[in-house]
């Protein structure tokens, strides 16, 4: 079936998530943006399309969008907002070996006591986010390991979410959006059924704790 240039026109500023954060803000020409995105347009309806049409369609999705964010500002959303300093954390190359070291570090760290620890296992790597108290522990595992990235001194802010955020779609999409926006390097992204951690730099955990405390409350569904 075919499409129209407001649904091609859809399709390519949902594809850019800064793009939209701009619509919304007022901090773009439509005009600039129309010319920018026309030849997209025009490769994906394989027509020559109007400037002045894409506007309008640019002008219209832009309303959507500031009615959906309306209809969501002020319900907000139920979480509980938390910061741990003193995050250490290792890359390195996966292997069998390393992984059965960990029960070494499962029985020092204590959880119930604020302690931080999340292994990722992926397929060729292994990721390893700690409390710094446990460094030199975490050293004398990792040594022979072929290490790929290490960092100290990081926080973790986690979310803790009135019900299963993984069933309310773009929630995660929207959250890692509002950092990048504020130019939020990630280090690690942790996620469980109701709990969502982000691993950044110190410096940055202020004004990301700022913009995520900001976006749960009143959040840009789009």
């Amino acid at each position: 079936m075919a499409t129209t240039i407001s649904q091609e026109v859809k399709q390519v500023i949902n594809r850019s998530p800064f793009i939209t954060e701009m619509l919304i803000q007022d901090v773009i020409s439509f005009s600039n943006l129309a010319k920018y995105i026309q030849p997209k347009i025009e490769e994906r309806l394989s027509k020559k399309v109007n400037t002045s049409a894409i506007v309008m369609a640019l002008r219209r999705y832009t309303d959507e969008l500031k009615q959906m964010k309306d209809e969501k500002g002020g319900k907000g959303i139920g979480y509980e907002l938390s910061m741990k300093t003193n995050i250490y954390d290792v890359n390195l190359a996966g292997n069998d070996e390393f992984i059965k070291k960990l029960a070494v570090l499962y029985e020092r760290v204590q959880l119930e006591k604020g302690d931080f620890l999340n292994v990722t296992l992926g397929s060729h790597e292994i990721s390893l986010a700690i409390s710094e108290k446990y460094k030199d522990i975490t050293d004398e595992l990792i040594k022979g390991e072929t290490v790929l990235h290490q960092w100290s001194d990081l926080v973790a802010i986690t979310i803790v979410f009135d019900g299963d955020f993984l069933e309310t779609p773009g929630l995660l999409y929207l959250a890692v959006r509002k950092l990048a926006w504020e130019e939020i390097n990630v280090f690690e992204i942790v996620s469980t059924m109701n709990v969502l951690t982000f691993v950044i730099k110190r410096e940055d955990s202020i004004k990301a704790y700022d913009s995520l405390q900001s976006f749960l409350d009143d959040p840009i569904m789009s």
